[in-house]
């Protein structure tokens, strides 16, 4: 049986460039493109209004941005290689709370990831590093993985903090125990370069997808390969799982996005509102009792909202 999705809200031209990532809290969107400022929208009322704009948040831009599970921290990744961490004042405003500076090379830092308390930060580097640092104790950095040196261009951490998967160049996928340090899958399946990883919420599952155009999915206990999701016919820059991890959210270099049955293995809905490439697609948190609701963003500039129809 299919879902059916339909378009609530666009916030046109939100960015003067494209929108090259989304972060969620329970009444906002995020979002960080190749301009300088970071735009928050509030999803408390259907017009998404604008809610605040950091101003030169990053000088050369902004590739990825993140946020922990309770709304509470967010980090931003700069193209001048700079993390910024932020906190939510009494307020409900965003304000500064510190940068993290790994060396001053473009690409030192690329995709980053907060625990789900914002207590730890993991970023990937040009050449195939893992760093974590504690953002609690004076943000130190408290951990350096190491893998085969492939450009890591993805991230994410694990809900119960136990697991860090990363998503590289050469198309290999790596899982770390973030208790004892080391490495403890190298999963195989994707050869391409792998341009989003995402834990869903049980941690039970990895999916990966990127330049091979399909959606692998991992048994992260046992670091095998169970499932391969095919459908999208051009690459896939973002994935992400709904909040009770039945579905799966993707989005691709055609402008498609599409949600997966997780049980079934297949897409129930697929949605086209443009034509340009999506660089990332969101799950909004679910509040109450309203419906499924995702946002999806990318080079047309604009940020548009998808509520699932009713009955469908």
């Amino acid at each position: 049986m299919s879902k059916q999705y339909l378009t609530t809200h666009t916030v046109d031209d939100a960015h003067i460039t494209d929108i090259f990532s989304l972060a969620v809290t329970p009444t906002q969107v995020l979002s960080a493109s190749g301009a300088s400022s970071i735009k928050v929208h509030s999803t408390t009322t259907p017009d998404i209004p604008l809610a605040q704009t950091l101003t030169n948040a990053h000088k050369l831009g902004c590739h990825h941005i993140v946020t922990s599970r309770n709304g509470r921290i967010a980090a931003s990744a700069g193209f001048g290689g700079e993390v910024k961490i932020w906190n939510i004042s009494e307020s409900e405003e965003w304000e500064e709370a510190g940068k993290i500076v790994d060396g001053n090379k473009a690409g030192e830092i690329w995709a980053i990831a907060l625990s789900e308390d914002g207590q730890f930060l993991a970023a990937t580097t040009y050449d195939g590093r893992i760093n974590v640092w504690d953002l609690v104790e004076d943000r130190k950095k408290i951990r350096e993985y190491e893998t085969k040196g492939s450009f890591g261009m993805c991230i994410d951490i694990s809900r119960d903090g136990r697991f860090t998967a990363s998503g590289h160049e050469s198309g290999a996928v790596y899982v770390f125990n973030n208790d004892t340090g080391r490495m403890v899958h190298s999963l195989p399946g994707l050869v391409k370069p792998v341009r989003t990883v995402a834990f869903s919420p049980a941690g039970t599952r990895l999916a990966a997808a990127g330049d091979a155009r399909v959606i692998a999915l991992y048994d992260v206990q046992h670091g095998e390969q169970v499932a391969d999701l095919t459908g999208h016919s051009a690459w896939i820059f973002s994935v992400d799982w709904s909040d009770a991890g039945e579905y799966l959210l993707s989005g691709s270099f055609d402008g498609k996005v599409k949600v997966w049955s997780i049980d079934r293995r297949v897409c129930v809905a697929t949605h086209s509102e443009t034509d340009k490439t999506l660089w990332c697609v969101k799950w909004l948190p679910k509040v109450g009792n309203k419906s499924e609701a995702f946002a999806t963003a990318g080079a047309n500039r604009s940020i548009s909202f998808y509520r699932e129809a009713t009955g469908g």
